[in-house]
């Protein structure tokens, strides 16, 4: 990436972005922050892996912390779902390992072929920042093709041989607590995975307009919005209350615990329009449908 008159690093990391500073005024503190580490690294794949899995890294334990806490000290036993299933540490160290050592195996390898395959479909590393509403739009219709992914993909996998081989293991824990979220065999990690990361390269091969801090942005929603389903806490404030259409804790929570329906990661539309929903009122929706085809054949 080209620093002024020179792409020579400059010593630290904090003396290229001093370099930087001198060439490029016009760029807000983040960009020339932004700049000086693809300068510095010297090694654009490189620098675009280092970050990615640090970020992933950094988000998905810091979000699943305090859940831990929470659980671990008993607090908010009040808004607890599953009230008499509270993980243990020991159920709680265990699924970190297995998390941990699935990011290093599994994630890990296709974080760092990312960037040459983004680059190839025309993601954007330079600067300046696309704007905050371009961002907001592109990660709104991420959302949408994510959770339409997540849910035809979710509901195959719960298919008696697939579930029995794949999906199996995410649901050793019926009461799910915010680390299980990505608690999954490799072959699940990719299948899932996809949905997350095959939206954007899309929606980049086909416009050729999306900056990588906007898949950054996605991701680290996407990744609260997963672990935050996987809490086990409905509250007052959960975002479902103001926005009927979200998913939620309460929305996913009820498929660990009854092994069926609520297939969707963010949404709830396409349980209803699909009939696949488990809450009491689509099974008295249910019941009275049954009951009036029933009236009608006799």
């Amino acid at each position: 990436m080209l620093v002024g008159n020179s792409t020579v690093s400059a010593g630290t990391y904090w003396n290229q972005f001093e370099e930087v500073s001198k060439y490029n005024a016009d760029l807000n503190v983040a960009e020339r922050l932004w700049v000086a580490w693809y300068a510095w690294m010297q090694n654009d794949v490189l620098a675009t892996g280092i970050m990615s899995f640090m970020m992933h890294e950094l988000v998905y334990f810091g979000r699943a912390l305090p859940w831990i806490f929470i659980d671990s000290l008993g607090l908010l036993k009040a808004y607890k779902i599953q009230g008499n299933k509270i993980p243990s540490l020991r159920e709680q160290w265990n699924c970190a390992k297995f998390v941990l050592l699935s990011h290093f195996t599994v994630e890990l390898p296709q974080i760092w072929l990312f960037h040459p395959m983004a680059q190839f479909c025309g993601l954007s590393t330079s600067v300046p920042f696309p704007s905050p509403w371009t961002m907001a739009y592109q990660i709104a219709i991420f959302f949408v093709m994510e959770d339409t992914w997540h849910y035809f993909s979710h509901r195959a996998l719960h298919w008696g041989p697939l579930y029995k081989a794949i999906h199996k293991i995410h649901h050793q824990y019926s009461a799910p607590f915010g680390l299980a979220a990505e608690y999954a065999s490799p072959i699940e990690v990719m299948i899932l995975g996809f949905g997350s990361v095959g939206p954007p390269i899309l929606w980049c091969a086909i416009t050729g307009n999306l900056h990588i801090l906007t898949m950054y942005i996605w991701i680290v929603l996407r990744l609260f919005q997963a672990i935050d389903s996987h809490s086990g806490y409905e509250f007052p404030w959960s975002l479902h209350h103001f926005l009927p259409f979200w998913a939620g804790a309460d929305h996913h929570d009820v498929h660990h615990e009854k092994f069926i329906g609520n297939y969707s990661s963010s949404f709830r539309w396409w349980d209803y329009l699909l009939d696949t929903e488990y809450t009491p009122d689509a099974l008295k929706r249910r019941r009275e449908n049954k009951g009036l085809k029933s009236s009608k054949a006799q």
